[in-house]
């Protein structure tokens, strides 16, 4: 209700919804129009062509918007707690989070991610021949909430550090950095240790690149069953995250204090 609530309250806005949503739309569009450019002078990356990075492309961002959306309050989190405004949620019969995601203001730039993430990921899935099944849609349904889940949790806890550190802007864009540019392209191109790396300690190859994989059938030939990982690694990455949110909740200090 509180979330159907800030969509209708964004959109009485219409200039700043339109130019919102159309910022988001040429910031992402900008970023895919550097992988466009590169793979005009490659035939290819790491095996993987124009249609099929562009596909990998529109399904992180979809997935970055799907957390996006609902969540985007999270950005705006160290102001609440430097100002002592984040006291008015501990004073209310209801779950400070759920306050937190649900009335404040809604940032409709990640409108326009989403919109731009859609139009990609269809484009992309025609040029490279993606047949969609039932089973593929799925696939790309469990992938979608799985990338959603995992930088969404990884972004509440970083949200999270907030009661302690009182900012984190700082941590939250570079991990953000990390998905978005990393997330974007096939993670073999980046070598055996960053690939790695990307893979088990920064979960960004579970977000778009191994559901691609099964899609797309790419190179790592994995198995359909590979596609339930990212929805399971992203349903444990986000119950920690809440854990942790409410252990450094107990830290929370009004202004003053």
């Amino acid at each position: 209700m509180f979330q159907r609530a800030s969509i209708r309250g964004a959109m009485q806005y219409k200039v700043n919804l339109w130019v919102g949503i159309a910022t988001g739309v040429a910031y992402q569009g900008t970023g895919f129009a550097f992988v466009w450019v590169v793979l005009q002078r490659f035939p290819s990356l790491a095996g993987w062509t124009l249609a099929q990075v562009a596909f990998l492309y529109g399904l992180r961002l979809v997935a970055h918007a799907t957390w996006l959306v609902p969540m985007n309050a999270l950005v705006g989190i160290e102001w609440l707690v430097r100002e002592g405004a984040f006291d008015r949620y501990l004073l209310r019969p209801l779950n400070p989070l759920v306050q937190l995601l649900t009335t404040r203001p809604m940032r409709v730039g990640g409108l326009g991610d989403l919109l731009t993430g859609i139009g990609i990921l269809a484009a992309a899935a025609a040029l490279a021949d993606v047949r969609w099944t039932p089973e593929v849609i799925g696939l790309a349904a469990l992938a979608i909430l799985g990338g959603a889940l995992i930088e969404g949790g990884i972004q509440l806890a970083i949200a999270s550090l907030s009661f302690r550190l009182l900012t984190i802007f700082q941590i939250s864009h570079f991990v953000d950095d990390i998905f978005s540019r990393f997330g974007s392209y096939p993670l073999k191109v980046f070598g055996g240790t960053a690939e790695w790396i990307l893979t088990w300690v920064v979960p960004v190859a579970f977000v778009a690149y191994v559901p691609a994989s099964v899609i797309l059938d790419q190179q790592m030939r994995l198995a359909p069953w590979a596609a339930l990982l990212p929805p399971a690694i992203g349903i444990v990455i986000f119950v920690g995250a809440y854990r942790f949110w409410e252990r450094q909740l107990r830290h929370y200090q009004s202004t003053g204090n």
